[in-house]
C-alpha cells in the first residue's frame, strides 16, 4: 500500500503546477520514500525495539507527507478531489502501522 502511495505522490508531482512548489515537490518525495524505506529497514531488523522503532518513524513520514499534501492544495498545486484521495490514502496506511506497532508490543517478540 505504500509503494502505491509513494508511486501516486511521484505522479501527482510530475504535474506541470508542480514544478513551481520544487522544494515542496522534493519533500513530499523524500516524505513518500522514507515511509516505504524504513517499514522495510524495520522489517529487516533483528530486535523487536527496531521493529518498533521504524515503522513509528514511518508513521511520521506519512503525517509528514500529509501536511505537505494540504500545503499542495492550499497552494493550488493539486485539486481537492486528489488530495483527498491521497489524504485518505495515507490516514489508512497510518492506521495500519499503528495496528503493527501495536501488535509488535504485545507480541513479546525479542527478535533473533
Amino acid at each position: 500500500m505504500t509503494r502505491n502511495l509513494t508511486r501516486s505522490i511521484y505522479g501527482v508531482t510530475r504535474a506541470s503546477a508542480m514544478s513551481r512548489g520544487y522544494a515542496l515537490k522534493d519533500q513530499m518525495r523524500r516524505s513518500a520514500i522514507s515511509s516505504m524505506s524504513n517499514i522495510a529497514e524495520g522489517y529487516e531488523r533483528d530486535g523487536n525495539k527496531e521493529l518498533r522503532q521504524f515503522p513509528s518513524i514511518a508513521k511520521g513520514s506519512i503525517g509528514e507527507l500529509r501536511s505537505q499534501l494540504y500545503i499542495a492544495l492550499d497552494a493550488g498545486y493539486i485539486g481537492k478531489p486528489e488530495a483527498d484521495s491521497l489524504l485518505e490514502r495515507s490516514r489508512t496506511i497510518s492506521r495500519m502501522l499503528s495496528s503493527l506497532i501495536e501488535s509488535i508490543t504485545r507480541s513479546g517478540y525479542k527478535g533473533r
